[in-house]
């Protein structure tokens, strides 16, 4: 029995009610061949599946290998998963949604799944290109990499400084769909299963840049506007522009405090190694080009690492063999708590 560890992982989701939760609200009508009998033997059998290890709907009948009927009853056979999954639409996955939300929360009740998560949460966002081969495939497209087939992905990853991420949402896309389609109601999506898995303290959202936007940032926020209604902080990688110049460039030289790396990391810009650093922040109002109501003030964090002087190679000479400089090699991050001046992420 190659994958007896699965008596007890399957015992947990029954006692965490995922069963209940799939035949009560997965509904697949009007399908032929049987592919909407019995959804949670179905689920359950490809949950059970990709925890052993399975990529594809072959892989499945793992399951039904030497004595695995003697520990589990109800597996499905691989083309029986394969009519089940081909005739789920968008709406079956979002009413898989529900029962993956609803199923977290129940998880992290019943078993020390997010320790710690009541006093400090952690929310990371970011999309994913994954893999496909069939050209009948719904949303499959040729996107970001020339001649692969992928579909596109956005995840956000529930943590806490005690516990390993765990998916808190996920939502399917075409392959070609932009990085940040729809990422203002994920986001609340996302904060709302946070919430319901009983992240009662402080959540904070992180993003890279391709998630800056009034959207995302308006789904963490706290009235006036109705729709920041999260109560959550957040981090988000700001991309360059003018106005965020003019912000750096108004940072006093006195305001920079040296941060010194213990181990040396690469450079993704430049491929140097950097070892030293400074930081500085300022106040900045973000979406200043939308209605007042959306404007965003909060604490523009700027980092600066240490490039090579140009001149040195024209004969410079090592004094100042290294600058610091505010190009793209500096991070941006606009960070702010409920009160986005004073409150530190």
């Amino acid at each position: 029995m190659a994958d007896a560890g699965l008596g007890p992982l399957v015992r947990l989701a029954e006692r965490a009610g995922l069963p209940a939760l799939v035949g009560d609200r997965l509904r697949i009508e009007g399908a032929g061949s049987g592919a909407g009998a019995n959804p949670a033997a179905k689920v359950m059998t490809l949950v059970a599946a990709m925890c052993a290890g399975a990529d594809s709907i072959d892989d499945t009948d793992r399951l039904r290998h030497g004595a695995m009927g003697r520990l589990f009853d109800g597996v499905r056979a691989p083309s029986t998963l394969g009519t089940f999954l081909r005739a789920s639409t968008h709406g079956h996955n979002r009413q898989l949604h529900s029962v993956h939300r609803d199923f977290l929360a129940r998880l992290a009740r019943t078993a020390p799944l997010l320790p710690g998560v009541d006093r400090v949460a952690f929310v990371d966002i970011d999309p994913t290109h994954g893999r496909v081969y069939g050209r009948a495939k719904q949303g499959a497209e040729v996107g970001r990499f020339k001649g692969v087939r992928t579909l596109h992905p956005i995840l956000a990853t529930l943590s806490t400084p005690l516990a390993r991420p765990v998916t808190a949402a996920v939502r399917l896309r075409r392959g070609k769909a932009a990085d940040a389609r729809g990422a203002g109601p994920f986001t609340a999506e996302a904060l709302a299963a946070t919430r319901q898995a009983g992240a009662s303290g402080t959540v904070t959202v992180r993003a890279d840049s391709q998630f800056y936007n009034a959207d995302v940032v308006a789904a963490c926020r706290l009235p006036p506007a109705a729709c920041r209604r999260a109560n959550a902080r957040f981090s988000v990688t700001v991309r360059m522009n003018q106005h965020v110049a003019a912000a750096i460039s108004a940072i006093d030289e006195d305001a920079w405090t040296a941060i010194r790396y213990p181990d040396a990391f690469v450079d993704p810009d430049t491929g140097e190694l950097v070892s030293d650093a400074e930081v500085a922040e300022i106040t900045y109002t973000a979406f200043t080009g939308r209605k007042k109501a959306e404007h965003v003030t909060a604490r523009l964090i700027v980092r600066r690492v240490r490039r090579l002087n140009a001149g040195v190679a024209a004969g410079q000479g090592e004094l100042l063999g290294h600058v610091f400089g505010r190009d793209q090699s500096a991070r941006f991050t606009l960070a702010a708590g409920p009160d986005p001046v004073d409150r530190v992420t």
